[in-house]
């Protein structure tokens, strides 16, 4: 086969997935993920596929959205009226057949007394029936979105209950977790090995529910799974009951705490369990984990780092905000995510990301990635939820910067500043890391370490730590077990900060610009303003004069700094994540 034929081949191959996963594909190609003899095809085809970045990037910048992205991401009349309390979730696996049934019974609260009711789920999984009251009710679909008119009167103030039932062969992550959906794989002994992992598409491509991330069970969820004899099922929360029949067994999992839909998840597999006792902020906090079989050594040795995650994060967050649910890292067989209280493990045992240090320091190889990131969400994700995913930054950016606050607690600041500075490297200012409200859109992929480095940023400016800290638990505190909006976050941290720091978030959130200092120096004086930047927009840094620090004050105007001997040296330090060039005329 010619080379030419062999790259063309490729491109037909992959060229769906460039476009569907452009900004995945990017980093990956940035961080020479990609296999040697794909990276090489990769480099002959450099061109097509930056062509392609650039009609996918235009694409979504000109994006125009449906009555369907209204539906998933708005908080529709249907959903408006009724407060989910509880869900109870019960579902039979069927592994062979790539199989579920099973019903959803919601508890909620009417907050307005209406009676159209909004429930979600995702072709091709299919709504058998819904029921309340014993009886079975009307519903008509309008693509993932089912309406239900209730028979009962809905009166404001009063809890109800209604089940609905369903079944089908959920869709199948093809690449969990970016992609979302049901896992199907065998492990090594031929035992099945199944996970859910939903977070972008949404909870609804399995199961139905309310799904939007605004409106979590204030009271919980129970997960019941029931799988085929000699496999074990792990979800969210406790176990409380496991119950035997002839060929199957059932597991019954219980959340007494707010969840988001999308941190609910089912695990399946030949699983062995150990755990231990951590003393932490709040008492004793249950710590599980749940393994392969075979993989049982190597995991009680790899999970050493989480007590070591749990110190540090309690000693920057405050107290891991779900004590009652316990602790627990699950093994899957995708890298990992986030789910409430059964965080997901796929990182092989092995330090870094899959062995790779992102940041390219050194740094990223003295911690698990997904221990430690994936942890870290339970403070930013878990605890402090979004309310619209247009603000996911919430989420990504402050646990991307957990990873360098873990470095911080065991490894000091220096180790920490440059893990953070060095994840730069991967951001593509492609687009702001706020998306698009109400439509289900989020920011771009930068919200991971332009958030991080922003957030460090911020750090420099306030110039105290103990006050930096303060404002990181004050956050978990003040929003405790809510959902909440970017601004919300933004107006905190300026108040507690002390910081009129409205344009600074524009400035980073809202816009792609990244600040450019522009000096000139002329024997002993420099000239310098800011390019770049939103109206208003006047950060301090320290820059560095010939290896001696000081602080500047730029704007957007060109102001004068006098020196006590001629200037040789000027650049801004490093932990400010902005530009900067010299000019000349």
């Amino acid at each position: 086969m010619t080379h030419t034929r062999q790259i063309m081949l490729v491109i037909c191959k992959i060229l769906p997935y460039i476009l569907g996963h452009p900004f995945e594909m990017a980093q990956l190609w940035l961080l020479g993920k990609l296999s040697v003899s794909f990276n090489s095809i990769f480099q002959a085809m450099r061109p097509i596929f930056f062509f392609v970045l650039l009609i996918t990037f235009g694409s979504i910048h000109s994006q125009t959205f449906t009555r369907a992205d209204t539906l998933r991401g708005s908080i529709t009349p249907e959903r408006a009226w009724w407060d989910v309390q509880f869900y109870a979730l019960d579902v039979t696996v069927q592994p062979d057949k790539k199989y579920i049934e099973g019903s959803t019974t919601i508890t909620y609260k009417v907050i307005d007394d209406k009676n159209r009711m909004q429930i979600d789920l995702q072709a091709p999984m299919k709504i058998d029936k819904i029921v309340q009251n014993d009886t079975e009710l009307r519903f008509t679909s309008e693509g993932a979105a089912h309406f239900v008119q209730l028979q009962q009167k809905q009166k404001e103030g009063k809890i109800y209950d209604i089940t609905i039932h369903f079944s089908g062969n959920p869709l199948e992550a093809k690449n969990a977790p970016w992609d979302g959906g049901w896992s199907w794989k065998k492990d090594p002994n031929g035992n099945h090995f199944i996970a859910t992992s939903n977070q972008g598409i949404g909870a609804s491509v399995w199961w139905p529910n309310k799904d939007h991330a605004y409106d979590e069970p204030d009271r919980g969820a129970s997960v019941v799974i029931t799988v085929p004899k000699g496999l074990v099922a792990v979800a969210n929360g406790r176990k409380k009951a496991v119950a035997e029949d002839l060929d199957t067994d059932t597991y019954v999992w219980e959340v007494v705490n707010p969840i988001n839909n999308y941190g609910i998840n089912i695990n399946i597999g030949d699983y062995v369990n150990f755990n231990e006792s951590y003393k932490g902020l709040k008492g004793t906090l249950d710590m599980d984990y749940w393994v392969l079989r075979d993989n049982l050594k190597k995991a009680k040795g790899q999970f050493e780092q989480a007590p070591k995650m749990m110190r540090a994060f309690e000693h920057w967050f405050g107290p891991y905000p779900f004590y009652e649910d316990s602790f627990k890292l699950v093994e899957v067989p995708y890298l990992g995510m986030e789910h409430q209280s059964s965080v997901t493990y796929g990182n092989k045992y092995a330090n870094g990301y899959l062995g790779r240090d992102l940041s390219g320091t050194g740094w990223g190889l003295k911690f698990d990635f997904i221990i430690i990131h994936e942890a870290g969400h339970e403070w930013f994700a878990n605890n402090i939820t979004h309310v619209d995913v247009a603000d996911m930054w919430i989420h990504e950016g402050f646990t991307a910067y957990s990873e360098s606050l873990y470095l911080d607690y065991h490894y000091g600041t220096e180790a920490a500043s440059e893990y953070v500075i060095g994840t730069r490297r991967m951001i593509m200012n492609d687009r702001p890391l706020i998306g698009v409200y109400n439509v289900h859109h989020e920011g771009s992929s930068d919200m991971y370490y332009k958030g991080a480095n922003l957030l460090h940023t911020l750090r420099q400016w306030i110039h105290d730590d103990a006050k930096w800290r303060n404002i990181l638990q004050g956050l978990n505190e003040e929003f405790y077990h809510q959902t909440v909006t970017s601004t919300q976050v933004e107006e905190f941290i300026s108040d507690k900060s002390g910081l009129d720091l409205a344009a600074f978030w524009d400035q980073y959130l809202r816009t792609t610009k990244i600040p450019k200092l522009v000096y000139k120096k002329t024997g002993t004086t420099l000239n310098y303003r800011y390019e770049d930047i939103v109206n208003g927009f006047s950060m301090p840094v320290i820059i560095q004069i010939d290896g001696k620090e000081e602080w500047i004050y730029p704007t957007g105007q060109w102001q004068t700094k006098t020196f006590s001997s001629a200037i040789d040296e000027v650049s801004v330090k490093p932990d400010f994540y902005v530009n900067s060039e010299e000019k000349n005329d």
